[in-house]
């Protein structure tokens, strides 16, 4: 490995990680405001001409996909079913070639209505947050009373032909750790794959306590108290989920153990977001302007050496259990997940 960053090909960091899964905010913006996220009257949102353009965003990504070796795309926010140009950007990141496969992270809000034309635009499969079945613990969580609506996208993205549709969950100590069997049997009755993903201190509260986050180990000890779990025997690869297959399989479900079980040495992410910077890592504490040089006429070549020269620096893990850690000071709603 060389002691600077390569001048062509992939996105690789100095530990010999390649980054081929892009990450793409759309907004920060966000349409609940879940309590471990965001305060209740939202936050300060980027302005208008902060934002990248919808040409602009579909002009990196095709960079990242032509020239700099990613080969999935995942659609992030804040919420990014509230992006307007979001179906044309998905048909525009569609029709590349070598053609990324696309996804999408959502609160499942309006999905009903959006999957169909997403699908035909290209999108091949979705995530949808969803922290309970219970309306009035959604409500309170949330601060809209709105799992109907949660529950009408899920089921829309299967009409629609998106697979597999997986269901994101955060468990959080004495506000909803007691749902853990009851959302896998949701889970398993209607087909989706279930990833349950441990609290990470990126709220904009800055009020994560280690100590009251539920941690892996937790969460399997609860889905054990219903379920048989043994471990899937696929290879894991670059996935952020640890897989068990559920009473001898062929269902799965997942644990994002980001704290106490990072995958760091194994991180192949590069995050683009909404307002045009490039995070190496998720707690990063530094970006790489991009909008920038964008604006001011870079050229691909430009542009890919500025990514490329942001990816070297990537740090070897996140560094949560340094005692030096600093939460980064953009929230996950800013940031993309």
């Amino acid at each position: 490995m060389t002691a600077a960053p390569p001048t062509d090909g992939v996105l690789v960091d100095r530990y010999g990680r390649v980054a081929r899964d892009l990450r793409v905010s759309l907004t920060d913006k966000c349409n609940l405001r879940c309590t471990y996220c965001m305060p209740a009257e939202g936050l300060p949102w980027l302005a208008g001409p902060q934002l990248l353009t919808d040409d602009e965003i579909v002009r990196l990504v095709r960079l990242a996909v032509r020239h700099l070796g990613v080969t999935e795309v995942r659609f992030t926010g804040g919420e990014p079913l509230i992006r307007p140009g979001l179906v044309g950007i998905v048909a525009a990141v569609a029709a590349l070639e070598p053609r990324p496969r696309i996804s999408l992270t959502t609160n499942g809000l309006g999905l009903d209505r959006l999957a169909p034309a997403l699908r035909a635009a290209g999108l091949d499969r979705v995530n949808v947050s969803l922290d309970t079945l219970d309306a009035a613990r959604f409500a309170r969580l949330t601060r809209r009373d709105r799992l109907a609506d949660v529950l009408a996208g899920l089921a829309g993205a299967v009409a629609a032909g998106l697979s597999p549709v997986k269901i994101n969950t955060v468990l959080m100590r004495g506000v909803n750790d007691d749902e853990a069997p009851a959302l896998l049997r949701f889970a398993l009755a209607h087909g989706y794959e279930l990833r349950f993903i441990e609290q990470m201190p990126l709220d904009a509260q800055h009020g994560w306590d280690r100590s009251t986050m539920v941690t892996a180990a937790e969460i399997l000890a609860a889905l054990r108290t219903g379920f048989d779990l043994s471990p899937d025997p696929a290879r894991r690869g670059a996935a952020p989920a640890e897989t068990w297959l559920v009473d001898g399989g062929p269902a799965l479900v997942g644990v994002i153990g980001s704290v106490t079980r990072p995958f760091c040495g194994d991180c192949d992410r590069t995050r683009l977001t909404a307002d045009g910077q490039v995070r190496a890592c998720l707690f990063a504490t530094e970006e790489s302007d991009l909008r920038g040089a964008l604006r001011a006429g870079a050229d691909d070549e430009e542009l890919a050496r500025r990514w490329r020269t942001a990816m070297w620096g990537k740090r070897a893990g996140h560094g949560i259990d340094d005692p030096a850690f600093l939460q980064p000071a953009r929230p996950m709603s800013a940031i993309g997940g």
